[in-house]
């Protein structure tokens, strides 16, 4: 293989389906080994799609896959998956932290148990999975952390609508801002993506706005491509940055953003978080 990325090693959390699956295809067209840990061992009817479909597909695409079934919540569960990967593949060059879990109601409104369930997933699960990626990362020389999360933004709108979602999301970016300071000097890169639109997954149709608002989506093609092209960035340069997947990309060149649109010509629903 001779893109960018070629003979890499990227660790990512979830990747069962969506954009996770999305990001880890677009990286196994250059042969990158791509583990995924997800809790997907069996498919479930409204989300198809387990940890093993998905490692046929990134292998089919041009990678080698290892797909372990486990929960981003437990500390020894990612350490051993981490020590497999790099048993496996030799280390660790890419941590991509992108499981995630939503959950738009109001402080309110929220179930104590529902609140712990998110914050662990996803302020919780991108510290416990950077900080077992990390040793491997630096020892790498040049690693990236790439997070799906949002630029912090306090506009009332996002901070009252859904205060325990948007505290959780906001607390992976800072996580990984500050990771970015942390590991300054290292050869290790952390960095957010985040959508401008609503991506066509399955979380926005049956939790966000159905049909209508998988119509005026984009694909999740769009961040993975967006993501390929942050991860192929010199870590050295580029690190501490929170990317917009479409800025992403017109400043890459060489994308038309109409061809991401589930229905072209369509109006676009913006993403959360973006004003």
């Amino acid at each position: 293989m001779a893109g960018a990325l070629a003979g890499k090693t990227m660790f990512i959390s979830g990747g069962s389906r969506g954009i996770g699956l999305a990001i880890a295809k677009r990286v196994a067209a250059d042969g990158v080994n791509v583990t995924l840990m997800a809790k997907t061992a069996e498919p479930h009817p409204q989300l198809p799609g387990t940890v093993f479909t998905a490692a046929d597909e990134i292998r089919e695409a041009g990678g080698q896959a290892l797909p372990i079934v486990g929960d981003i919540r437990d500390g020894d569960a990612v350490l051993e998956a981490v020590a497999k990967t790099v048993e496996e593949f030799g280390g660790v060059d890419i941590c991509v932290n992108n499981a995630s879990a939503i959950n738009l109601s109001n402080v309110e409104t929220m179930p104590v148990k529902r609140y712990d369930l998110i914050q662990s997933i996803n302020s919780r699960g991108t510290f416990v999975v950077s900080q077992a990626c990390i040793p491997h990362l630096k020892a790498a020389g040049a690693g990236h952390i790439l997070t799906l999360s949002p630029p912090i933004n306090l506009n009332p709108r996002w901070l009252g609508a859904h205060a325990p979602y948007t505290l959780s999301k906001y607390g992976m970016s800072l996580l990984t801002l500050g990771m970015a300071a942390e590991l300054d000097g290292t050869g290790v890169a952390a960095n957010c993506l985040w959508p401008e639109t609503t991506i066509a997954t399955a979380a926005v149709q049956n939790l966000l706005g159905g049909d209508e608002m998988i119509r005026r989506s984009r694909t999740p093609a769009v961040v993975a491509d967006a993501a390929y092209e942050v991860l192929a960035m010199d870590p050295a340069t580029t690190s501490g940055r929170t990317f917009i997947d479409s800025e992403v990309l017109a400043e890459a060149g060489g994308y038309d953003l109409e061809s991401y649109a589930v229905e072209p010509g369509l109006d676009l629903y913006p993403d959360v978080f973006l004003d």
